[in-house]
């Protein structure tokens, strides 16, 4: 029989919160990201959740929710941020279900006894539901800030650590996203002027400037105030970026900074490729795709043609959809959270 709700997928980052909404017939609705800078305080979740609430019927779907914005510095602890959280997300949803990886979902009455299991588990639903639909593959999810490879052996994840530093350790997990990782902190050198030159150590720029530049970057990802708090055309994406050189923009051609934007986007695409080649080594049949998710899933069809290897997109493992816009594989893990608890949510009344 039909559950007669919708499922809304929550996955609430520490930069921003993503929403995946599904109808009662199973078919995605809207997915939609908000910025929360939550290390800048908890009222801007109170927002962010009070602005989705306009613009959806939220007391019309049933909640579940993963979470990695337990890792800001506002909590002393990743298990005092998981519980901060989630308080607060019930206390404007209601009911809510918490994601807490291999332990399925589970209520917020145990969300402090399981809040190791919960944090920064989201990787764990993306790469569950593609696991369902592929043998093998390697899954790389590049978002704003992080990126998740997961490897997809016979039809199972394939992970040999689960929390962060675990991960951190295995190369599954890599520090460097699309948006707002800092320029100094993908490479130590940028070539100018005929010269190998060191970048300052600075936040005078970010990969979403690199990108602008480039003309790769989806505007719709970079939801995060730029370095300098100006504008975000390209030209003063390369303002900016000539900061990083002690430079101004005037003191080279449009030409000459693209020069630049492309070498830096090089050496991230250097960091992952060395992470997926790590994986690859465990055994990753030949014909195996790469499977791209996240804002930037551009960089993962790069990733695909330097490793030599197919490549399929997170929405193409999607089933039928109502909804236009922002790409699903921006939401991979709302959308992924949502469809696992839409076969689960029967048994939670039992």
């Amino acid at each position: 029989m039909p559950h007669e709700r919708g499922i809304a997928g929550w996955d609430l980052g520490g930069a921003h919160l993503k929403l995946a909404l599904f109808d009662a017939g199973g078919r995605l609705q809207h997915v939609a990201q908000t910025a929360t800078p939550l290390w800048q305080g908890l009222h801007h979740l109170d927002d962010a959740l009070a602005a989705f609430a306009r613009d959806w019927p939220l007391a019309d779907y049933d909640h579940v929710l993963t979470m990695t914005g337990e890792l800001v510095d506002l909590f002393d602890s990743r298990g005092e941020g998981v519980q901060a959280l989630a308080k607060r997300c019930t206390q404007t949803l209601g009911d809510v279900r918490f994601y807490a990886g291999p332990h399925g979902f589970i209520a917020a009455g145990q969300v402090a006894q399981q809040a190791a299991d919960i944090a920064s588990a989201n990787w764990y639903a993306t790469a569950s539901w593609i696991a369902e639909h592929i043998a093998s593959g390697l899954l790389v999810d590049v978002g704003s800030t992080t990126s998740d490879l997961l490897l997809l052996q016979d039809g199972v994840v394939d992970n040999r650590g689960y929390t962060d530093r675990e991960r951190l350790a295995s190369g599954e997990l890599v520090y460097t996203g699309v948006v707002r990782t800092p320029v100094m902190a993908v490479t130590q050198q940028l070539p100018f002027a005929g010269e190998w030159q060191p970048p300052a150590n600075e936040h005078f720029a970010t990969m979403a400037d690199v990108y602008r530049i480039l003309g790769w970057l989806p505007e719709a990802a970079d939801l995060q105030p730029a370095a300098d708090g100006r504008d975000k055309s390209v030209a003063a994406s390369m303002r900016r970026l000539a900061r990083m050189l002690g430079a101004d923009l005037s003191d080279a051609s449009a030409e000459q900074w693209r020069n630049v934007a492309g070498y830096v986007a090089d050496r991230q695409l250097d960091s992952v490729s060395r992470a997926c080649q790590r994986l690859i080594s465990r055994g990753l049949p030949a014909a195996a795709p790469l499977i791209g998710a996240g804002s930037g899933s551009f960089l993962v069809r790069r990733l695909a043609v330097r490793l030599d290897r197919p490549y399929l997109d997170f929405d193409a493992y999607l089933p039928a959809s109502q909804h236009g816009g922002l790409s699903a594989a921006v939401c991979a893990p709302a959308v992924a959270v949502a469809l696992l608890a839409g076969r689960e949510r029967l048994a939670w009344a039992c």
